[in-house]
């Protein structure tokens, strides 16, 4: 009976299951393998911007060979799509031009391309052959032309399928060299719906790219982008807080660093390969952090601890490598462990030799630097040995708490396998970078939470009351506190980022005052011990519908008052719901809140930000101030005079 039954439920698996895609369609199909997730432009790591990051790469590939010296970015509104709001993508460099004669495959064939032979091109960031080709795939509208030698060549594709070619003609107008690439991303079902290009992320990535490639002017929409000192500016226009000493800026061949300590915990690096933003990190990172280390350990010949040398760093890194293997496609952690395809220097040996020699010369030829760099370690050994009687109880009480009570419901990716997100050995990766963490308030709203989550990838923390305000104290707090203690072990970020375990931590709280308020505090913790968790684009705020507007034909969920008129004005003989908190919420209304359609506030932080001035103000001790500039700027409608208690 039992094999008859199998019989029944297996799945029928003969010759016409074997399918073979050709390069477009394994690429629309699965473009995931290709640029990472797909989304809309809300985040600054959806696929939508590796779009224009491998268009731009090609262009970067030809300065870095010293030909080409401006590359032009221009995104416009096409008029078309729902409300107008399609955009196209225009990339212009002045380089050598794509060789006529294979531009089109170029662009539309996988694993074609002239950066298979490093002799056209040394130590660049694209190899594989598929940057350009991905793009065309995904683009509804896709058109290049190059000039070479007074003549040219333009194609146009959709989808992936050519449209139209000139084939190489003959050209006397004014565009003398180089290549155009437009692009407009394909909009429909299942790839970049609704998407809508965000200025600041794309802005960022520009910046990155001049950091790196000192004398290359890039333009955005008419913005101009260049770097005189490399790294030297992208510390001094990325950190947050100010350094404690100016910071050490070395260069050499094939390699670039700059570094500093400041007054945050942690440590926090900015690494690049050819160009590349390496944001995992890779083997030049790790190399780097531990030269850092042991360099300074060895100059000061005090046996200091490297936990204490290293808290406080903010650093940078730029290397060139021939040939260079990321561990995916979208390039975003090194695996290289070699200078060259061909071995001889490796990446680890390479970084430390340099940072050694020149670190180590700097240190004796700048003794002001060193005191502050000194006092900044016996500062760092101070505090670690205060919390160190409580640091090993005050673990194994967050592991033992968090298995023992309902404050953590982890996801299953981690229920038989606890490595990192940024882990890359595993059939689970994809799943790995999905993963998240809703922190909630009480045990109410992590209830409608944990019943409409997808079990495999979304956790849930539940807090008990309002957090501490941990503004002003020391780290010490965060071991001795039970809720920071066991949240930070849950995240598993102790020891830094490395072992963080979810890709999203969100601050799911309720819509009202005292929401509110604990959303600042766990910015508040977040901000003082864990900068480079929301630096990096982990922290997230979970936006929830305040209203529900209802018919008997319709249901709307309202996020704002204007959506609520909006629905007031649209809806007949509407029923209206004001969702006072998230343990209001049904589980099945719940699953469409943070499912597919999730509202995510990513946060960010920048050094426009002030971020010591701000917290300062709003979570320090200033109250009579905070007081009279809610007096000052306190607006009472008329109408509402009556409702107010005062």
């Amino acid at each position: 009976m039992a094999e008859e039954q199998l019989a029944q439920t297996t799945t029928n698996y003969g010759d016409e299951n074997i399918i073979h895609l050709d390069d477009r369609e394994h690429i629309r199909r699965r473009p995931g393998m290709y640029i990472g997730k797909l989304g809309d432009g809300t985040h600054s790591d959806d696929g939508i911007y590796v779009l224009i990051k491998e268009t731009i790469d090609n262009s970067i590939d030809e300065f870095r060979m010293g030909e080409g010296k401006v590359i032009e970015v221009d995104i416009t509104a096409t008029g078309e799509g729902a409300n107008g709001e399609r955009q196209m993508v225009r990339v212009r460099d002045y380089g050598r031009g794509i060789p006529l004669g294979k531009m089109v495959e170029a662009v539309s064939l996988l694993n074609t391309g002239g950066k298979y032979d490093s002799k056209a091109f040394k130590k660049s960031v694209g190899l594989n052959g598929v940057g350009t080709k991905a793009v065309n795939a995904l683009s509804t509208f896709f058109r290049v032309q190059s000039f070479r030698d007074g003549k040219t060549r333009c194609a146009e594709f959709s989808q992936g399928h050519l449209v139209s070619d000139t084939d190489v003609i003959d050209y006397d107008g004014p565009e003398k060299r180089g290549t155009i690439i437009e692009f407009r991303p394909d909009d429909s079902k299942g790839l970049f719906e609704n998407y809508r290009f965000r200025d600041d992320y794309i802005e960022e990535l520009l910046r990155n790219y001049a950091y790196l490639n000192t004398g290359l002017t890039l333009i955005y929409n008419g913005k101009k982008y260049t770097s005189k000192n490399g790294l030297l500016d992208l510390l001094t226009e990325n950190m947050t807080v100010d350094p404690l000493y100016p910071i050490i800026h070395l260069k050499g061949e094939d390699i670039e660093i700059a570094l500093t300590h400041t007054s945050q915990t942690g440590e926090e690096y900015y690494s690049f390969v050819n160009g590349q933003h390496t944001i995992q990190g890779g083997t030049h990172q790790a190399a780097y952090r531990e030269a850092i280390g042991r360099t300074i350990k060895e100059f000061f010949n005090k046996n200091q601890d490297l936990t204490d040398i290293r808290n406080g760093v903010v650093g940078a890194i730029a290397i060139n490598v021939e040939e260079p293997v990321f561990e995916s496609q979208t390039k975003v952690k090194l695996g290289s462990k070699d200078m060259s395809p061909t071995g001889g220097v490796s990446v680890n040996k390479f970084v430390n030799d340099f940072v050694k020699l020149q670190l180590d010369n700097y240190l004796h030829k700048n003794p002001q630097t060193v005191e502050i760099m000194l006092q900044k370690i016996q500062d760092n050994e101070k505090e670690r040995k205060a919390i160190a009687g409580v640091t090993k109880a005050a673990r194994e009480r967050a592991k033992k708490n968090l298995l023992n009570n309902p404050k953590l419901r982890d996801c299953q990716v981690h229920f038989n396998d606890a490595k990192p997100v940024h882990s890359t050995k595993n059939a689970d990766d994809d799943l790995r970078q999905d993963t998240c963490i809703f922190i909630t308030e009480g045990l109410s709203a992590s209830g409608s939470i944990t019943k409409s989550r997808d079990v495999r990838t979304q956790a849930v923390f539940s807090l008990r009351g309002k957090p501490l305000n941990s503004y002003g104290l020391s780290k010490s707090v965060v071991y001795e506190n039970e809720e920071f203690n066991c949240l930070q072990s849950a995240l598993n970020i102790e020891d830094g980022l490395d072992e963080l375990r979810y890709n999203k931590v969100i601050i799911a709280t309720d819509a009202d005052v005292d929401g509110m308020h604990i959303r600042l505090l766990m910015l508040t913790f977040f901000l003082q011990f864990f900068p480079d968790l929301v630096k990096k684009g982990h922290v997230y705020i979970l936006q929830t519908p305040l209203f529900r507007v209802k018919n008997k034909q319709e249901i709307r969920y309202c996020y704002s008052e204007e959506e609520r008129l909006k629905a007031l004005a649209e809806v007949k003989n509407p029923e209206i719901t004001r969702f006072k908190g998230l343990g209001e919420i049904s589980p099945e209304e719940f699953k469409g809140f943070i499912g597919g359609d999730i509202r995510l506030d990513q946060v960010s932080l920048r050094k426009e930000d002030a971020v010591k001035e701000l917290l300062a103000y709003y979570m320090g001790k200033n109250t009579t101030e905070r007081q009279q500039f809610i007096i000052d700027n306190l607006v009472i409608e008329e109408d509402k005079v009556d409702d107010i208690d005062i």
